[in-house]
């Protein structure tokens, strides 16, 4: 019996395969040290063979097998490679992801547990195993998903959800934090935190500081002006009244255009545009914590200090590059 199954469909992420295999080779070459079984896993595609990644590598699959019931391994499925919505509701029509489809729900009805990152969240969303459970994925895909399955919680900040038997992840490199996070619960911390530590992985709990607000809109023209507008009051950000006014909307028929679109709410945006102003200022410039929380409009570095903390886990501080050294944060 094995450990994990790896379903990989054509054009998937080379990056998010490449990690899944690579964490599963490590665990299973240092398990013996730390006097564990060795994980065991397969890797199976919708149709076996040779299957060609997203950037033109391949990978040697199995073919998925007709009878999943005795399968007691955890199905881990890297990212498909795709990163925008419309073209992902067409991949998830093709033949091989419908194949994919109906062995996760199988292997599920089975009581089987099943894992995903970024854009292939959406497979085990279309088998049917996402309602009523906490879920994350790629943060810009969040809202989508959101409204396509509004029967599931879709947490955009998670890095990781694990909620029963359905593990999901945020983009891409999440792959590596999901497939610790499955060595943790199969086999114990002790063999996650050895392989994560001689891989250099750091433990991340969160996609906040890797989200681009503008990003969030996906296409939205009305969130594109919404999100530059917010940018060019700083350092005096509008209220919602005051921005809702701007758009000759109500403030509620604001919020809930802005709910649909990035599955935040409208003060939400508000406070992650002023949080990502503040983050490439201290990436990028010399000014002291105490003159970017003016600059972004927050009363004192200390308010600065606490919310960036709150959204991304981390203090100003740790935002600033080498070669802009400055006051600490």
């Amino acid at each position: 019996m094995h450990d994990f199954t790896v379903l990989i469909l054509p054009g998937a992420y080379a990056s998010s395969v490449a990690v899944t295999l690579d964490l599963l080779g490590a665990a299973a070459a240092l398990a013996p040290r730390l006097k564990m079984p060795r994980p065991s896993w397969r890797v199976l595609s919708p149709d076996g063979g040779s299957v060609l990644l997203g950037n033109g590598l391949r990978v040697d699959t199995r073919a998925i097998p007709a009878r999943t019931r005795d399968d007691a391994s955890t199905w881990v499925v890297p990212g498909l490679g795709v990163d925008q919505a419309a073209p992902l509701a067409a991949r998830l029509t093709r033949a091989d992801a419908q194949r994919a489809i109906a062995a996760l729900r199988r292997h599920a009805a089975h009581g089987g547990h099943v894992a995903a990152s970024c854009s292939a969240v959406f497979l085990l969303q279309a088998a049917g195993l996402l309602h009523g459970r906490r879920v994350t994925t790629s943060w810009w895909l969040a809202a989508q998903l959101q409204r396509i399955a509004p029967d599931c919680r879709v947490e955009a900040d998670r890095m990781v959800c694990s909620d029963g038997p359905v593990s999901t992840a945020g983009a891409a490199f999440a792959q590596s934090d999901l497939m610790l996070q499955l060595l943790r619960r199969r086999f114990g911390g002790e063999l996650a935190e050895v392989v994560a530590k001689m891989l250099l992985l750091d433990g991340r709990q969160a996609q906040s500081p890797f989200v681009i607000p503008s990003m969030l809109a996906g296409g939205d023209e009305l969130m594109t002006c919404l999100t530059r507008r917010i940018e060019a009051c700083l350092p005096h950000p509008p209220s919602l009244p005051e921005l809702a006014a701007q758009f000759a909307m109500s403030p509620r028929t604001l919020s809930r255009h802005v709910r649909a679109a990035t599955g935040r709410t409208a003060l939400a945006l508000i406070q992650s545009v002023r949080l990502n102003r503040a983050r490439r200022l201290i990436e990028t410039s010399r000014m002291s914590i105490e003159q970017v929380a003016a600059q972004v409009g927050y009363a004192d570095a200390t308010a600065l200090r606490r919310l960036m903390r709150k959204a991304t886990g981390a203090t100003p501080s740790r935002f600033r590059t080498n070669q802009h050294p400055a006051s600490p944060g």
